[in-house]
């Protein structure tokens, strides 16, 4: 049971590099890019890249989730308590940032994607990125934490 474990410790910190590499290279050069186009660049260039995402994202979102829940519960009925907690604590951060996603930035992708798709320029297009924005730092700290902790549990066995 604990090489189950950690068999899926290794799968969810592999699943979340992958959006914590997406929302890293959205803080630290998207965020910027974006910021200076004009509104009608903004909307398709943040639309068609919304538009891609979510419909790519949610896979490695969702296997981190899964297999750190999955983790969790193997290294608990195991008897490592040190890794029931490394990686419980990892899937807490994970749901954090689904729900900042869910609340947050998913509304705002599923207008610019909309507004991109039908040629629109919506009257706050730079309002909702920058509140898309508003919330990124956070969101890769939140990644940040949770590899870690994917990490520790692999490396205390």
């Amino acid at each position: 049971m604990l090489t189950a474990s950690l068999a899926l410790a290794a799968l969810a910190a592999l699943a979340a590099a992958v959006v914590y590499g997406t929302d890293m290279f959205a803080a630290v050069v998207l965020r910027s890019a974006l910021a200076t186009l004009d509104d009608r660049t903004l909307t398709q260039a943040a639309g068609r890249i919304h538009q891609y995402a979510d419909r790519r994202m949610p896979l490695p979102g969702a296997t981190s989730i899964l297999a750190a829940a999955a983790s969790a519960l193997a290294a608990g009925i195991a008897g490592y308590p040190v890794q029931a907690s490394l990686t419980a604590a990892a899937l807490g951060a994970l749901l954090i940032w689904l729900a900042l996603y869910i609340r947050i930035a998913a509304p705002i992708n599923r207008e610019l994607t909309r507004a991109a798709a039908t040629h629109e320029i919506p009257p706050n297009a730079r309002g909702m990125q920058q509140r898309w924005d508003s919330i990124i730092n956070l969101r890769v700290a939140l990644q940040t934490t949770a590899l870690a902790l994917l990490v520790s549990a692999l490396a205390v066995t």
